[in-house]
């Protein structure tokens, strides 16, 4: 009774971390669509948890944004209140990387001292908290590759640090499971390894977006199902070499993530009907029903994000999306395990 209650305070603190995790994506995504994250041109990982205090640090963090390329070639003439509505959404970002990190690292601490982790456990805490330290250290690397002559951050570091942020999130979400819902049943081999593939899609649906994101590739071919009238759009493969295609043209880009989404539009349903209609547990069957409505709430959002062009709250909310069907389909998978 004592292990289980202390399995069920790790795997509360384990969900607090994911809840946060959650914020600070969504938090992400927006200071990405309010163009913020270049805002603060310094990492300063204790000094920098405060904000100016005053006039006088106000003009000085101003200044110092004033000499990037972004500042004279994107918001030349730009003034300090203009500057504070982006500052604040990369600050709060940063913030809440802050507060991740203590959420996650001082219970740990405690438990740990308590004697409330197991050995192996220990290991695979360990292990989220190292990816979380590079996860700060990736952030800051993003950010300064778009300090340079092009004031946009690398396509490739913003879509490495969106993927490492969900498979933290990931992580911590497993392990709170493996904690509340131990193994009752024998694994379901077959479903299982139908719903690790859509976990795999889900993901690699991420990365796309965060493609589609870094190169805005959302505000062009904003019409639905086709591309401008074209099912394949012709400039798909106009780079060269071919593979910059993937990551850097934007009819390429976009095509992709379109042709992800149909995929998982048809093969969520499918896997919904065969959980449906299987003896799996319950659990399993309410994972399934949860991973179908939320890919038709975010399949919805994806839409109606593209056809309007990109305003802030529906791209936020898709971002979000994002990570519920994520959420439901690691949910789906570990109950099938």
């Amino acid at each position: 009774m004592q292990l289980a209650t202390h399995n069920r305070a790790v795997a509360a603190w384990l969900l607090v971390c994911c809840a946060l995790v959650f914020a600070i994506v969504v938090v992400g995504g927006i200071t990405r669509l309010t163009h913020s994250g270049l805002s603060i041109v310094e990492w300063q990982p204790i000094v920098g948890a405060l904000p100016p205090l005053d006039e006088t640090g106000w003009q000085e963090t101003f200044g110092k944004y004033k000499q990037t390329p972004e500042y004279r070639l994107v918001n030349p003439g730009m003034g300090l209140d203009g500057f504070k509505s982006i500052f604040w959404w990369e600050y709060v970002h940063r913030l809440l990387g802050r507060l991740v990190g203590a959420v996650f690292f001082l219970p740990l601490l405690w438990f740990a001292l308590r004697g409330k982790i197991p050995r192996a456990l220990a290991w695979k805490l360990a292990a989220v908290l190292a990816l979380g330290a590079s996860q700060g250290a990736l952030g800051w690397y993003m950010v300064q590759s778009g300090l340079v002559d092009d004031p946009r951050v690398s396509q490739y570091r913003l879509t490495a640090h969106l993927g490492i942020a969900f498979l933290i999130y990931a992580a911590m979400l497993w392990i709170a499971f493996d904690l509340l819902f131990p193994r009752a049943a024998p694994p379901f081999r077959r479903l299982r390894r139908f719903a690790f593939a859509l976990v795999a899609l889900i993901f690699a649906m991420v990365l796309s977006g965060g493609l589609v994101a870094g190169i805005r590739a959302g505000l062009a071919y904003n019409t639905f199902p086709l591309m401008n009238g074209r099912l394949v759009p012709p400039e798909i493969f106009s780079l060269e070499p071919w593979y910059l295609n993937f990551s850097s043209n934007i009819a390429t880009v976009q095509f992709d993530h379109r042709l992800i989404a149909w995929l998982l539009a048809l093969l969520v349903p499918w896997f919904w009907l065969r959980v449906r209609h299987a003896a799996v547990p319950q659990r399993a069957k309410l994972g399934a029903h949860l991973l179908l409505a939320a890919l038709a709430v975010q399949v919805a959002l994806g839409i109606a994000t593209l056809l309007l062009a990109v305003p802030i709250p529906l791209a936020a909310a898709h971002q979000a999306g994002a990570l519920l069907v994520f959420s439901a389909a690691v949910f789906v998978l570990h109950s099938l395990r």
